[in-house]
């Protein structure tokens, strides 16, 4: 099914931005209720979570980025508190936090897991000993409770050969994890804590396994419903689907009308064909007719949900990210760290921030502005507001900013 419109690229920024509550500005100065906390989650899809900590962690900044002021204990109770617990940690576009109500739909990937489909995991069964370490690691957390990974000795010889060279039972936790036999019961110093599934779970959630055409058809929808706007392959990325097993699936939605396509001006002024979901056409036609405006003016974090459908920020924003932590320094453009800044519905700029703990400070080790934007007073004052909030999450009192090309014309020199 399609539509014979053809929309303005400003109608299909909104479109993605409310599909992901970036649209209205969140707010700074009224902390949201652990029930906003949760509905904004399930509004996004997941939270992405990364061991990066320039800032706060990546969850808790993209939360930030939608919610404002919120107390992330809120978060991490709905994740890890026995009474309160509504989402959970697994595997979906990456590592990410994730309703319990989307648990039935993980489980296929447990099952492939179980079968030996991730060559990874499959080869590291396969060598001498290991099938024993994990029998020996189930064992222990079945007998003894919840643990870390640093609660195993690690008696191989020094020296280590490197980030990867995981001791035995990391290994053994980490296929238990991906399994579903253990899940994540709780983080101590952001160490995950293991705990049997049956200790963790709570009894009230759907454990019943879809089928193959309902799992991937229903991943489809659901991140269809999320991402807004995009390509196909877009959403097939997105959803970390295989190409193969998505093909049909994606016509069959398309064909039955779940899925429009729809042609959209993009940032460079060309016509490309998306698709979005039936019941977002009317946000769609109504962003075309200056019904909704995006709003906000806020930060996201390097690995915020807005940009995974891959290739879009440069398609619908002219807006290419990437994370520069592991490219060499001298080969960084923007910085370590960037936090892209979303003003209305454009993205003018990133800074590249680091948080000095002890003494307070937010320091920006870069600011820059993307090429043509002409801060006018609306932006200097809303990004100074939006960065009098951002200090407060972090409970920092000064702001300094070393270099980059957008300090002075936002007002911000340090």
């Amino acid at each position: 099914m399609s539509t014979g419109a053809t929309y303005p690229v400003s109608a299909a920024r909104a479109l993605a931005l409310d599909a992901q509550r970036l649209a209205e500005q969140p707010d700074l100065d009224m902390p949201s209720t652990p029930e906003q906390v949760y509905a904004a989650v399930e509004r996004v899809g997941c939270l992405q979570i990364d061991t990066l900590q320039m800032v706060r962690r990546s969850h808790y900044v993209a939360l930030w980025s939608r919610l404002g002021e919120y107390d992330p204990e809120d978060l991490d109770a709905l994740v890890y508190d026995p009474v309160r617990r509504r989402l959970f940690e697994y595997w979906l576009h990456a590592a990410s936090v994730i309703p319990l109500s989307e648990y039935r739909y993980r489980l296929r990937l447990m099952r492939r897991c179980a079968e030996g489909t991730f060559r990874s995991r499959r080869r590291w069964l396969g060598e001498p000993g290991n099938a024993g370490t994990v029998e020996a690691v189930l064992g222990r957390v079945r007998e003894e409770g919840a643990a870390r990974v640093s609660d195993f000795s690690d008696e191989r010889p020094l020296p280590r050969k490197g980030w990867w060279d995981w001791k035995p039972a990391k290994h053994a936790l980490e296929y238990l994890f991906d399994l579903g036999e253990l899940m994540v019961s709780g983080r101590e110093n952001f160490q995950r804590v293991y705990d049997l599934r049956e200790r963790v779970l709570p009894d009230w959630v759907d454990t019943t396994e879809p089928t193959e055409e309902e799992a991937v058809r229903h991943v489809l929808e659901w991140s269809m419903r999320r991402v807004g706007i995009c390509a196909p392959r877009q959403l097939v990325d997105y959803a970390r689907l295989k190409v193969g097993e998505s093909r049909q699936h994606l016509r069959a939605l398309t064909d039955e009308g779940v899925f429009v396509e729809v042609a959209c001006l993009t940032a460079s002024g060309q016509v490309e064909r998306f698709i979005v979901h039936r019941d977002s056409l009317d946000t769609l036609e109504r962003a075309a007719d200056g019904g909704l405006v995006p709003s906000a003016t806020t930060f996201l974090t390097p690995f915020d949900s807005l940009f995974w459908a891959p290739g879009r920020g440069v398609q619908l924003w002219r807006f290419e990210q990437r994370l520069e932590a592991y490219v060499p320094a001298p080969k960084r453009r923007w910085g370590y760290f960037c936090l892209p800044i979303l003003h209305g519905d454009r993205l003018v700029g990133r800074f590249d921030p680091k948080l000095e703990r002890a003494t307070g400070t937010l320091r920006l080790k870069a600011l820059h502005l993307e090429p043509g934007v002409e801060p006018d007073e609306e932006l200097v004052a809303d990004f100074a507001h939006a960065m009098r909030g951002f200090m407060a999450f972090h409970g920092a009192t000064d702001l300094v900013v070393e270099g980059g090309n957008g300090a002075a014309a936002l007002g911000v020199v340090g």
